[in-house]
Formats: C-alpha cells, structure tokens, sequence
C-alpha cells in the first residue's frame, strides 16, 4: 500500500483550545493504537490512565506502554481516541482506531486521508 506521513494535531479532553501539533505521523492500519511522544502528552496534561499494558512489537518482542485519552484532529477529521505514550525510539503512529473514529479510510494511490463513507447504524425493529 506505501505508507505516509500526516501531521496530526493533539489535545487534552479537557482543554481542546490548546493543541500541540505533531509532525510527520506515520499512518499505520496495521497497528491498532495512536502513538503519541510522552512529552507531548506531558505537555498537554495528558495523564496515563491504564499502565503497563502489553504491546507486541512487529519483530515479535513485547513491551509495556501506557495508555490516556485525547482529542486527536488530522485536516478534516476528529476524534478522541486512547493514546499510548510513547518512549524515545518509538515511533508517532497514527493507529486504525483513530482512523475509524475520523471516519477515513486511506487512498494508497493519493497517499491521503478520505472520507470513509456513510457511518453504519443498526435499524431498530418492533
């Protein structure tokens, strides 16, 4: 599919008005969670809210990350999302849950986010 890069802008739930943009995350369906830097997430206020969870890193290792909630926006799209914070080394990634909750799907060939379609919804029958 090729990957790309966005730049994704962060903030804390509780305080939308001040963002801090993160440059150049690599969008990633194969990875399920966001990564975000810790500082970033320090910065804001961002506290981890479940610690120590275990990742399975692509070459097969595990390692342990904390997790918080943010507000998440890249161009068009928004969401909140669970964040990881990640350590030095690790990457910024922008995980297949926030591209669900933006309701985006990626154009391999445009290397850009596009708007997914309608939101499915459950009919209600009596």
């Amino acid at each position: 599919m090729g990957s790309f890069y966005i730049d994704c802008d962060v903030a804390n739930l509780r305080n939308t008005k001040r963002v801090v943009t993160v440059p150049k995350m690599l969008v990633d369906t194969g990875t399920e969670s966001t990564w975000v830097p810790e500082p970033v997430l320090r910065e804001l206020g961002i506290r981890p809210v479940k610690k120590d969870l275990v990742f399975q890193m692509a070459d097969g290792r595990t390692i342990t990350r904390s997790i918080g909630y943010a507000w998440l926006r890249a161009g068009d799209f928004e969401t909140v999302d669970e964040v990881v914070f990640g350590q030095p080394g690790d990457l910024a990634l922008l995980g297949a849950r926030t591209l669900e909750g933006f309701g985006a799907r990626v154009d391999p060939r445009a290397k850009r986010l596009v708007a997914s379609g309608p939101h499915l919804a459950a009919l209600a029958c009596g």
